[in-house]
């Protein structure tokens, strides 16, 4: 008889922990990583996933777990996968992996996910300098909608897509990665003017052995020691994919990936039932565990034909996206404005990081006039469909960056309107999201024109 539907190649146990999978799961890229599976070109096959921290946040009403978060861990990915055509030859370096997403959703029987801010100390966010303080937010889905008892008065449909999926790096490629990113911890403070108005996290994150999980390779090893000290940490996006964390890549949507290892080697992970562009608050979308359906076709040559290198190799190449036809429909929203002027006045020539942070602290504020505390806005625009645009690059000095807010998602009228602003009595939005208190020392910013 025929098959029908996905055959699963990964599959997840919610009981038990990442390592302790049918297929132990990863958090590092390293080509060296043991495939689990293999697939071949054309066929529907189904990848479960654990949520990005491996059930390390919990559903408990309390954000101690997101303050005390092993930063080290994340995030843990299901594969690699091992991609071969229908005469059993392999994907190869040069070649283009096209990904189409057949299908996607939570894992039946754990429908919930969370939003939240790291501590300064350990992690932080985009506005960590405004919010130092750990704090969670429990969303739960009712099909593909999400409300959440932490942030009333806010409900929303989620384009739920994957943040991770890439290829495995070739030695070449990873030791390119580890070589400038490290010249980026290193000398980044003294080199780079934004570090100093960011507030940011650590400016890379190098490899690791603590926290460090590699499939099948057990640990303890010579040959995990080795590895666990080359491999990559999952955190940024790279030529490979990874951890683009482009919340349109949804039912439909395609990902081109360069090959750089023979068979591939897929991996994917951190599923997002929806996110705002930008994911300001780090670990900001809604985060959950869940399932892609996915189908491989290999597009020899590829690399060559279709990815100009931007760098001195023909590895610093990266991925094309292909945006499928599904995404929750909004006809009105409020856009605020940033512009590359930080909150201390200072000017900065062309900076679209900074002038987005502006349009962030600036959509923070405002919405706060309705009820809402500045904590539970910020966590809202990391995860609601909100739409991030670099909206001018050229008109020296000011980049302008825009954040728009579709108005939809509101139970009230969020629109500027003629006499006292809000018209009406004020929507005490209570309870307020799950926080702990901050006790690091460094120092935080206060813009003084602000709301209290």
């Amino acid at each position: 008889m025929a098959h029908y539907g996905a055959k699963v190649v990964v599959p997840i146990d919610l009981k038990k922990k990442p390592w302790e999978q049918k297929h132990p799961l990863h958090n590092r890229w390293h080509p060296d990583i043991p495939v689990v599976a293999e697939v071949k070109d054309g066929e529907v096959f189904r990848v479960e996933m654990v949520d990005f921290s491996g059930g390390g946040i919990t559903s408990d009403y309390s954000a101690e777990d997101v303050k005390h978060a092993d930063q080290s861990i994340v995030h843990y990915l299901s594969g690699p996968i091992r991609v071969v055509d229908k005469k059993e030859t392999p994907a190869m370096p040069g070649d283009l992996l096209a990904v189409e997403i057949c299908n996607l959703g939570p894992l039946p029987g754990d429908e919930w996910g969370y939003t939240a801010t790291f501590d300064r100390e350990n992690g932080g966010g985009f506005l960590t300098d405004h919010f130092p303080c750990a704090t969670k937010a429990i969303w739960y889905f009712e099909g593909i909608y999400a409300y959440s008892p932490h942030i009333p008065g806010v409900r929303f449909p989620g384009l739920t897509h994957p943040g991770i999926i890439g290829t495995a790096p070739s030695m070449e490629l990873l030791n390119i990665w580890n070589e400038r990113e490290r010249e980026v911890e290193e000398n980044g403070h003294k080199s780079l003017k934004l570090c100093e108005v960011l507030h940011s996290r650590p400016l890379a994150n190098l490899p690791s052995t603590k926290g460090c999980h590699l499939g099948k390779i057990k640990k303890g090893t010579a040959e995990w020691e080795k590895i666990a000290k080359e491999a990559a940490r999952t955190i940024p996006g790279r030529e490979n994919g990874g951890n683009c964390d482009i919340k349109n890549l949804s039912r439909g949507s395609k990902i081109y990936l360069p090959v750089f290892v023979e068979g591939a080697n897929l991996s994917t992970g951190d599923m997002h039932f929806s996110q705002g562009d930008g994911e300001v608050s780090f670990c900001g979308a809604i985060e959950m565990s869940g399932f892609l359906e996915l189908k491989c076709e290999i597009i020899r040559g590829g690399m060559k034909e279709y990815l100009t290198p931007m760098g001195p190799t023909p590895l610093h190449v990266n991925p094309i996206f292909e945006i499928g036809p599904v995404e929750p429909r909004f006809s009105e929203w409020l856009v605020f404005e940033g512009i590359s002027v930080d909150e201390s006045g200072r000017q900065h020539f062309l900076d679209a990081s900074v002038a987005y942070k502006r349009a962030v602290l600036n959509a923070i504020d405002y919405l706060s006039k309705f009820g809402y505390s500045k904590e539970q806005v910020y966590l809202l625009l990391s995860c609601c469909p909100c739409e991030g645009r670099i909206s001018g690059i050229v008109d020296a000095p000011n980049a302008v960056a825009t954040l728009a807010i579709p108005t939809a998602i509101f139970d009230q009228d969020i629109r500027p309107k003629a006499g006292k602003v809000p018209i009406g009595p004020r929507l005490v939005r209570k309870p307020d999201v799950l926080r702990c208190s901050y006790d690091g020392n460094l120092p935080t910013t206060k813009n003084p024109a602000a709301s209290m």
